[in-house]
């Protein structure tokens, strides 16, 4: 991850146990270690639990910048989210990347990762850069 003062997650996604672990433009990876907490009545990390990575993963690749002292700040359009197989306890990775889109409003795709690398879920989104957030040099933290 590039060097910032910037706080990428706070709040609910430390409520999660997410942290990102590379950042840089166009890219976010959002990692986690699934215990017993995310879990599901069936056994197996909730859903919930993997769109939030992805949510975050998605909107963070769209949010970078590298000056410090400065933030990009986004909400969330939409979010289509699709589950691929089951996802259990341990290390799980979203990486989100951005598509495409204009100086407000971006596309990204991405996917999450079990260890071994094995697909777990994938999605695709809009999203939109809030006021003084569309520059790159974004806005006084």
């Amino acid at each position: 991850m590039s060097e910032s003062n910037q706080s990428p997650l706070m709040g609910y996604h430390e409520l999660l146990g997410m942290r990102v672990v590379e950042w840089s433009e166009g890219v976010a990876v959002v990692e986690l270690v699934a215990d017993e907490r995310h879990l599901n009545r069936s056994g197996i990390v909730h859903g919930g639990v993997l769109t939030s990575m992805l949510d975050s993963a998605l909107s963070l690749a769209g949010l970078y910048c590298e000056l410090p002292g400065r933030v990009r700040r986004g909400m969330t359009l939409s979010l289509t989210t699709t589950f691929v197989g089951p996802a259990g306890p341990g290390l799980l990775r979203a990486t989100g990347r951005v598509r495409g889109g204009g100086r407000k409003v971006y596309m990204a795709s991405g996917e999450v990762v079990d260890a071994s690398g094995e697909l777990l879920a994938m999605a695709e989104g809009a999203f939109r850069r809030r006021g003084g957030s569309e520059s790159p040099e974004g806005i006084a933290e």
